[in-house]
């Protein structure tokens, strides 16, 4: 056909394009195809030891049978369908899981769950922690994902970090031949302006050269805890500019809810997971990462489901109150972990392993209701090679090809399905772990 555009001039214009495209791909690669962990265990850096990850794990496994003994009290206090079996699928997954990896990501944390003690102490505590994870590398004993949370890189704490990080690492090299648990990560708090990132960053490079570790071997994590991490006073969103900062070092962004609540002076009562200022935050946040490859985390319930009665001679009163107790604050966290879901946030914090179970019934629960729908919806549009199809009352197109394949990856990454249950799809693991739609649709015109 005749064409009016020159091929040397179309050349010229798509060039400028085609770096400008690259810069694009390389700024917003899109989401990392390696496991990500649904929650992150806080607990004081005083209180770690090699198997703490297998003594809390069982302590969440006992509270969970003693206060949701069968899928029938579960499926009440969480209000599930108990008639239809799904109640008692969700209930023997959770068990399951808490019999198996009750914990997957823990934090060792030196800053709010440790508090601010005298240097010597946190000294102290850096090297014998090091010391507790390098017994627990040996002993297989840790949780899949591992790490510390340092004090913040603030004028008043900078050097009170940054000791506790140095302590820690060389010591844990030197007690295990030079290595690093896996997935072990280095948690900054209250991040505020980009050279904290940026300091962290070039401390990480003196760390690995003295240690002898490879480069690039330590990671971190940063924390948006403050009004100005969501909007510096250009009025624009800094959190990109702190994970350039970091030159390649930063994997992920945790939610502080207490702290950027206390930010926005809300209350203590209303001090939420799902208040209003957090939604805007985590949309913000998606917002300025999204397609990045960085993981995003939500924060913690703070009520805990801990019974008021201690002791082996409970009454029947202290016993039901105890129990009211529990289910209350199981509820409530559960409800706050479905917001996070709902709002696309597949990862949160949790403080005690009375959690656990909240934890799990929440996250299986929200995947597991929509398997069914879910599977006719992909399995039908792909098989009419993802022209716009109507099931029931949905409309699907493209877009929503996508999202269909976000849910299967969720679902398959969180435990809440399994791979057997993704191939009913008619797609192949590697279709699913490819993470693009577009691309599972061109290679089958092929």
């Amino acid at each position: 056909m005749s064409l009016s555009i020159p091929n040397n001039k179309k050349e010229q214009i798509f060039q400028k394009l085609r770096s400008a495209n690259t810069e694009f791909n390389s700024i917003y690669p899109g989401d990392r195809s390696d496991r990500q962990p649904v929650h992150t265990l806080y607990g004081g850096a005083n209180l770690f030891k090699h198997d703490s990850a297998l003594l809390l794990g069982r302590r969440a496994l006992e509270i969970f049978e003693t206060y949701a003994p069968d899928h029938f009290v579960f499926g009440k206090v969480f209000d599930m369908d108990t008639k239809s079996g799904f109640s008692e699928r969700v209930y023997n997954k959770v068990i399951a899981k808490l019999k198996f990896e009750a914990i997957e990501d823990f934090r060792i944390d030196f800053e709010d769950g440790y508090g601010n003690r005298s240097n010597e102490e946190e000294d102290e505590t850096a090297k014998t922690t090091a010391l507790e994870v390098a017994k627990g590398m040996k002993e297989n004993t840790l949780s899949p994902f591992i790490g510390i949370r340092i004090k913040p890189f603030t004028e008043e704490m900078k050097d009170r970090g940054l000791s506790t990080l140095d302590i820690f690492v060389s010591t844990l090299v030197k007690a295990s031949g030079g290595k690093l648990p896996d997935n072990f990560v280095v948690m900054l708090p209250k991040v505020t302006i980009p050279e904290q990132p940026a300091a962290l960053a070039e401390f990480f490079d003196i760390l690995e050269a003295e240690t002898s570790l490879a480069k690039g071997s330590l990671k971190m994590e940063m924390m948006v805890e403050t009004t100005q991490a969501i909007m510096d006073i250009d009025g624009s969103n800094p959190l990109y500019r702190f994970i350039k900062a970091s030159k390649g070092r930063c994997i992920a962004m945790h939610f502080g809810t207490y702290d950027y609540t206390a930010s926005c002076s809300i209350t203590a009562k209303y001090q939420e997971m799902d208040h209003p200022v957090c939604d805007f935050a985590h949309h913000m946040t998606k917002v300025a990462l999204a397609h990045t490859g960085i993981w995003l985390s939500d924060g913690a319930t703070n009520t805990m489901p801990i019974g008021p009665h201690r002791g082996d001679d409970l009454t029947e009163l202290q016993l039901k109150e105890n129990r009211d107790t529990v289910h209350r604050a199981w509820k409530k966290g559960y409800d706050h972990i479905r917001h996070s879901l709902w709002n696309g946030y597949y990862q949160g914090w949790d403080l005690n392993p009375a959690q656990f179970p909240m934890r799990y019934a929440a996250v299986y629960a929200f995947f597991m209701e929509s398997y069914d729908d879910a599977v006719e919806r992909l399995k039908t549009f792909v098989e009419k090679a993802a022209r716009a199809t109507l099931i029931g009352d949905v409309f699907d197109d493209a877009a929503t090809g996508q999202g269909l394949l976000n849910y299967f990856l969720r679902a398959l990454n969180s435990g809440a399905i399994t791979e057997e249950e993704v191939l009913v799809t008619g797609l192949t693991l590697e279709e699913i772990q490819g993470r693009s739609f577009k691309k599972i649709l061109e290679n089958r015109k092929k």
